[in-house]
């Protein structure tokens, strides 16, 4: 009956919620309704670190378990691998339904739902009252939105109500995450974080056979890397032979924004204040921080000599910019930090070495300094993951709750990452762990098995000193001295993304889609236009972007931060 009613009450409001709803979760959207972010609740309401808060036990376990037999549903996402396994039906949910069964009482059945269109489906789900009882998005205004309308659990007094029967859940993703999303106007929590076990973000990366061939060093500025990609256009015979016609120096898609995140990131000045940071930071490709405009002045130029992939903007979607790596002809690129070792024998390393030569590969630099000379890197908090929230539907917060600890336990989470000593890894002579490539039901639909591992994106073995001397080992087919490179790159300067916890901006409802394209559009005609054209350009595309919407975000925003904060420019 709850489905029920709860369906026919959010149908009726499925247009209106879809229209609310942000589909680019990492563009820091939100729902409406929700409490006047300015006005902040009490300390007596909301706790902001919990790490003192007192758990309570339910009375209706029995040394964990329940008397009688509970079943829940679990979302999984649905990648559509070819050759992988079925995602709700494999060995690895196998694993976890007979834990869940022995260890709590509880079956586990799995939902799939398509990775790819996950925040229609999950729309489509909550309007009709059928979703699982857990539910994953990297959409919060999804969340957001039904839960303006009742459709989810408010999670607070849940997770501090059976905090002793979680433990795994309370150590793994502590209050950081546990509370990220907690509201500082009402105290309501809709949703808990994932924990990012390894918030790497990109690293640029450069072809070490080319600079050997040339005798060049490999670059540590950013003049250093402007010369080595002239090097690389003007020897493109010597590099490439018969196919120098088909030399790219410096790879760039036509997601620039993320593409050539470090060369732009490097032109933010080191000091930028929190507030700053924030007001700004509604796009994630930091299109109105500060320094951006300059840093596309010099991609620019560097198109216009010739640096740059000249069709980066007609290719959305499709392999072309891969298949180019693979085959050898181009000379760099930033990305995330682990791209060219991803896809085992079809990894972009492991094409190269095949088809290029063993010498042919390409190694992590750090070459983008700011002002102060610093490599920095913005990076996510630990948070920042999947959203793992309850639909009001869900009959069996406990269980479900249950379900979360117990894929959280650092045992199982090991399990489900590595699986199977000599079948999806091995143990190398000094302990680490050695990934292999699996056939049949071994196969994981997802690296590290994360569309499991829910609470947990990235390695994490039961003891830290194994996880990273095991994550270089994590890439079949790859050189792990090569991972280990892109590792230290990315580690070195990380900047976190601080919480505001200001969650809600009206002038962000709904303007995701549009403005993130706004947005594409700018750097893509920004990059390639004419030299001279470039101040025109960038103005005149800025102006509109800025007119739709950008500049009623940036002042809300503002004006948020100046109610909750004052006067106020760094969190502590």
């Amino acid at each position: 009956m709850k489905r029920k009613v709860l369906s026919l009450l959010l149908a009726g409001s499925m247009v209106l919620s879809m229209a609310a709803c942000g589909t680019s979760g990492d563009g820091g959207q939100t729902g409406v309704g929700v409490p006047d972010a300015t006005t902040p609740v009490s300390q007596d309401t909301y706790t902001g670190t919990g790490e003192e808060i007192e758990g309570g036990n339910s009375a209706e376990l029995v040394d964990g378990r329940f008397a009688e037999t509970r079943h829940i549903t679990v979302e999984v996402y649905d990648r559509g691998n070819d050759g992988g396994t079925d995602p709700t039906n494999n060995m690895y949910t196998d694993y976890i339904k007979a834990g869940m069964l022995a260890d709590h009482n509880v079956e586990v059945e799995f939902v799939a739902v398509p990775r790819w269109t996950e925040v229609d489906e999950i729309n489509n789900l909550l309007a009709a009252g059928t979703a699982p009882d857990i539910c994953l998005t990297y959409s919060y205004a999804t969340i957001q939105t039904y839960a303006d309308m009742g459709g989810v659990l408010d999670l607070q007094n849940i997770v501090v109500d059976y905090k002793n029967d979680i433990p795994n859940l309370w150590n793994w993703l502590g209050t950081t995450n546990m509370y990220w999303d907690k509201s500082v106007t009402d105290g309501t929590l809709w949703a808990i974080e994932g924990k990012r076990a390894n918030n790497n973000r990109i690293v640029t990366f450069v072809r070490q056979d080319w600079l050997d061939a040339l005798g060049l060093q490999a670059p540590t500025t950013r003049q250093e890397f402007y010369d080595m990609l002239v090097a690389f256009r003007d020897n493109a015979g010597t590099l490439l032979g018969a196919d120098a016609d088909k030399m790219v120096p410096f790879s760039c898609s036509v997601d620039v924004g993320w593409r050539a995140a470090l060369l732009i990131e490097s032109m933010i000045d080191p000091n930028i204040t929190d507030k700053e940071f924030y007001v700004n930071g509604f796009d994630d490709r930091k299109l109105t921080q500060n320094g951006t405009r300059e840093a596309m002045r010099i991609l620019n130029q560097w198109y216009n000599e010739g640096l740059m992939w000249d069709e980066f903007a007609l290719h959305d979607g499709d392999t072309a910019e891969d298949d180019m790596m693979k085959a050898g002809y181009v000379g760099a690129f930033m990305h995330n930090w682990d791209y060219p070792f991803r896809g085992g024998e079809d990894s972009i390393q492991a094409n190269l070495a095949r088809l290029v030569g063993p010498d042919a590969k390409f190694v992590a630099v750090d070459c983008f300094e700011a002002s102060n000379g610093e490599y920095i890197k913005y990076c996510d908090s630990t948070a920042g993951d999947r959203k793992i929230f309850f639909p009001s539907t869900n009959d069996e917060p406990l269980a479900s709750l249950l379900y979360l600890d117990w894929i959280s336990d650092p045992e199982h989470i090991q399990y489900l990452q590595i699986g199977d000593e000599g079948v999806t890894h091995n143990v190398l002579p000094d302990g680490a762990i050695e990934i292999i490539p699996a056939t049949g039901a071994p196969i994981m639909n997802s690296g590290q098995n994360i569309d499991l591992t829910i609470t947990c994106n990235g390695l994490h073995l039961m003891d830290d000193n194994l996880t990273d001397l095991s994550l270089s080992h994590n890439y079949a087919s790859c050189d792990p001295a090569d991972v280990a490179q892109a590792n230290a790159v990315a580690n070195s300067g990380k900047k976190p993304t601080k919480n505001a916890k200001i969650t809600t901006i009206e002038a962000e409802t709904g303007m995701g889609e549009a403005l993130n394209a706004k947005r594409n559009q700018i750097y893509d005609i920004c990059l390639s236009c004419s030299v001279e054209e470039f101040d025109q350009k960038w103005d005149e595309l800025m102006a509109d972007y800025l007119a739709a919407g950008g500049q009623a975000i940036i002042d809300e925003r503002t004006q948020a931060w100046e109610a909750l904060y004052g006067d106020k420019e760094w969190l502590d």
